[in-house]
């Protein structure tokens, strides 16, 4: 059975039973700052568990693509070397939020693997784990599905503290945890390894295939397990291992979806298709990273892109393994398509994009990977001991780009360790951004939690009546604001936009009772999101509100409407620099407010003043057009198949809001077609026009643009203006004459300076004249320690060469002040740098000035910050030159 009908096959079962088949998630998890990288088919459905979301239906099941390999969670180290662990790889799973429980997920697990319509397993192949205490699911097993007791194992605290078990999962050190059952295959006595639970575990006989969590308890900051009020169940089966089963072959490398990539993989590096690990590593990483940048990740030397990069160098570090000779890697791509990419289109979609990063990775990689596996080289021949010193690991990451792990792979052909914590310790400032970019410390209690959703009703009003469901003050949940008091409100409806999809949220008022005398008022300073609850961040500035109160709500519509114009200009933006710059283009984050807009996008170079400007153009032609901004719901695959484009960072549920504007160059095309539940203009034209004001690189691989629009774009248009007759005005000429004067002032800048620095010569060549007769003698050796006045650093280095001309066998230092900086620069000629180094020489002045420098063993330089230590420090040369002579 191929591992497509297989995943096929597990999503029409669960459909089959009520689940309702959801299309994977992208591996950069949406508005989840405790992830680096989707790693588990939960993760889509986490607020569902947590009771922050609720979705039109309560049972669900995905075929999700996973990557583990960095963070918390990661599998890099061992990719290649054991036969099941991957970068990437798929988890079937199923899902119930408080609808089945034990009975039916057991159930359920055991015919989809057992029956003859399905995967039609021999039940004597499979071992049952439950969770030490767990007698309702050991009961399941036993007296309902009939497992025999030799198949079952239980496992208790294995992992040395309270509910730290193998079968035991939870979802951060608070929030839904509960008992685990799983399933394993016994791939036969052939195979070494032991039962579950045995020191003999970690052999690759007897393999988890299925876990099936019970969500039962939700864990509190004090270690107390309260049940939950709905139980829920997550499910998850690796793809790559039940095709191992089904296909009767003991490592996931040995599957059809594998055997095609290492074909291709060998191909491209131009060796044998045998069993050598490194096949297998290129085989897994070209998998991580087609789908890491097809689903936005860009190369860099942060954060996820950090993570891709260190997966590419180590595929190429692979390769280089194997005897590739040039460029290889971006070479599999195609394989992979054809492989998985009618599961997943958007490695169709994205083919272009992410061979073009690939190769670029590579050739950047390949140009320091000699000299760095040279350097490597030379530290481990002048090593002692077993351990590779931090330092040397840094050094390697540092000047030549080779991540740890990279380093750890080659020691690890040695026998050698490498020594992570002085690594760490000298990565201390990386450390420190990457904790602060992945909070797996957060606790889920800690979330403000509505039961109740919020209706929006601002689509079409600014104003109107809502109920206030519930109120908190410093996170706590209270019946009553007073005066004074700063604390949020729920409404069981509002006009009021919660920030999302880079929109700020709204601002204004919400007032109860008589306008006058006795009204009661909080001023709204943000909206955002809790679950799928509005509640409004304020002050109350009069009166007080209770839990019941009706109040009006009021967005302060100068600013929505601004801000609404602003994120339809975005979305034209978007279109335009897709048109643009091509089909690569996508959003990796934005910013609307009502005084301008921030357009993060993904692209490899900086734009230039034509293509910004094609782009201002594009979209202003588009705002003339004034179209009709047009919205529709729709179902998500419909939406897709229309063509519309998903926003950064947005969650998405079955039915979604379609926004389409302007016209394309056919007539029955539209401009852009989007998902988006924001605020946006009636018509084109209301945008005004567009101007932007600014592009730039912000990581690798990813610019920012910023504009304004309307009134705030007319008032920049209006600066830009006066800056220009200001300008003009100095160099008396007309603003359209400017820049011909500018280039004629410029010209004869520059022939000025030339001029400059020839008299500069010819002044220092007589001074060299002058300050050769100064020099004393010492033996043989003429010095000359001088402060030069008025020089700079270039007329000190060519007056030092003309000295060193004239003076033969000599040691010079040469000064020069500026303010209260001190300039210096020592010579030594060559036939003397046995005895006297430059460096060495400059460093003895610098040091008595406040200052340091260092350079070539005959020429060097410095600087200081204390000029009335000069003298004293040029007169100390002489005995500290006889010292090094005697």
């Amino acid at each position: 059975m191929k591992s497509a009908e297989i995943r096929q096959a597990f999503l029409n079962f669960f459909k089959s039973k009520g689940h309702q088949i959801e299309s994977s998630s992208s591996l950069v998890p949406a508005d989840d700052p405790t992830l680096l990288f989707t790693n588990a088919g939960m993760n889509q459905f986490k607020d569902c568990f947590l009771g922050l979301e609720k979705r039109p239906y309560t049972r669900a099941t995905t075929s999700q693509k996973c990557v583990r390999a960095g963070g918390k969670h990661n599998d890099l180290e061992n990719v290649g070397y054991t036969a099941r662990h991957h970068t990437f790889f798929e988890m079937l799973g199923n899902f119930s939020f408080g609808d089945y429980f034990k009975q039916d997920a057991i159930n359920y697990a055991w015919e989809f693997l057992t029956s003859g319509q399905y995967m039609g397993i021999p039940k004597e192949k499979l071992y049952v784990t439950v969770y030490e205490s767990d007698d309702e699911a050991y009961d399941i097993w036993t007296k309902e599905v009939g497992v025999p007791e030799a198949h079952m194992i239980r496992i208790g605290d294995n992992k040395g503290a309270p509910y730290a078990s193998d079968n035991f999962w939870a979802m951060g050190d608070t929030g839904p945890c509960g008992p685990c059952t799983e399933i394993f295959y016994d791939h036969g006595e052939d195979v070494e390894g032991g039962l579950p639970g045995t020191p003999e575990e970690d052999g690759d006989r007897f393999i988890e295939i299925w876990n099936v969590v019970f969500m039962q308890f939700n864990r509190t900051a004090d270690g107390e397990m309260h049940p939950l009020p709905a139980p829920s169940v997550d499910t998850g089966m690796g793809l790559e291992r039940i095709s191992a089963v089904m296909q009767h072959v003991h490592a996931n490398y040995e599957i059809d979806l594998f055997q095609s990539l290492l074909k291709a993989v060998a191909d491209a590096v131009g060796c044998a298709n045998d069993d050598n690990p490194s096949l297998k590593v290129i085989a897994d990483h070209i998998r991580s990273c087609s789908f890491l940048i097809a689903d936005g990740v860009i190369p860099s030397n942060e954060g996820r892109g950090y993570v891709l990069r260190r997966i590419i160098r180590r595929a190429c570090r692979h390769g280089n393994k194997l005897g590739a000779k040039g460029l290889f890697f971006h070479k599999v791509v195609d394989a992979l398509v054809a492989e998985m990419g009618e599961a997943f289109p958007e490695l169709k979609t994205q083919r272009d994009t992410i061979v073009r990063l690939l190769k670029s990775e590579e050739e950047q990689f390949a140009k320091t990977l000699e000299q760095g596996l040279r350097i490597l080289e030379q530290d481990l021949a002048e090593l002692k001991g077993k351990v590779i010193p931090g330092e040397v690991v840094f050094k390697l990451y540092d000047t030549y780009g080779f991540p740890m792990d990279l380093t750890a792979d080659i020691a690890r052909e040695r026998d050698l360790e490498v020594d992570e914590d002085g690594f760490e310790a000298a990565m201390e400032a990386q450390r420190e951004r990457a904790r602060a970019g992945s909070s797996f410390g957060l606790d889920y209690n800690s979330l403000i939690k509505v039961d109740q959703d919020t209706v929006f009703t601002g689509y079409d009003a600014t104003q109107g009546e809502g109920k206030i469901i519930a109120l908190f003050r410093d996170g706590q949940e209270v019946e009553r604001l007073n005066a004074g008091e700063e604390g949020v409100i729920v409404l069981d409806q509002t006009p009021f936009y919660a920030e999302s999809g880079g929109q700020v949220g709204d601002c204004g008022t919400l007032i109860s009772g008589a306008k006058t005398a006795g009204a009661s008022r909080f001023d709204v300073r943000d909206t955002q999101k809790a679950s799928n609850a509005h509640v409004h961040h304020g002050v109350l500035v009069e009166g007080s509100l209770a839990k019941g109160d009706t109040v009006n709500a009021q967005v302060e519509a100068d600013l929505r409407d601004r801000t609404a114009r602003n994120h339809s200009a975005t979305h034209l933006l978007h279109a335009a620099l897709r048109q643009v710059l091509g089909e690569h283009v996508q959003q990796k984050g934005s910013l609307v407010d009502s005084q301008r807009f921030r357009f993060d996008f993904s692209h490899f170079e900086a734009m230039t003043d034509a293509q910004i400007a094609q782009a201002e153009a594009i979209v202003n032609a588009q705002i003339r057009a004034n179209t009709p901004v047009q919205t529709e719901l729709m179902e998500l695959e419909a939406a897709k198949e229309k063509g519309a484009m998903a926003l950064f960072g947005e969650k998405y549920a079955g039915e979604v809001r379609v926004l389409t504007m302007g016209s394309g160059s056919d007539e029955n095309e539209s401009f852009s077609i989007e998902l988006c539940g924001g605020i946006h203009a009636k018509r084109t034209g209301d945008i005004g026009f567009i101007r932007i004001t600014s592009e730039a690189g912000i990581a690798s691989g990813v610019r920012r643009v910023e504009a304004v629009a309307g009134a705030e774009a007319l008032t920049y248009t209006q600066a830009r203006e006066a800056q220009l007759s200001q300008a003009s005005a100095q160099l008396k000429t007309k603003p359209e004459q400017l820049v011909e004067r500018l280039t004629a002032s410029m010209d004869r800048s520059k022939q000025l300076e030339k001029e400059l620095e020839q008299l500069k010569a010819k002044l220092a060549s007589a001074a060299g004249s002058d300050l050769a007769g100064q020099a004393i003698e010492i033996g043989d050796v003429k010095l000359l320690a001088m402060h030069v006045e008025g020089a700079d650093g270039k007329s000190l280095r060519d007056l030092m060469d003309q000295l060193k001309n004239k003076l033969g066998r000599c040691a010079l230092v040469l000064a020069a002040v500026k303010g209260d900086k001190v300039s210096l620069i020592a010579g030594v000629s060559k036939d003397l740098t046995g005895q006297i180094k430059a460096g060495e020489l400059v460093n003895h002045v610098a040091t008595q000035v406040g200052g340091k420098g260092g350079g070539r063993p005959d020429m060097a330089q410095a600087g200081g910050s204390d000029p009335a230590a000069l003298p004293a420090a040029l007169q100390s040369v002489q005995a500290w030159v006889e010292s090094k002579l005697a």
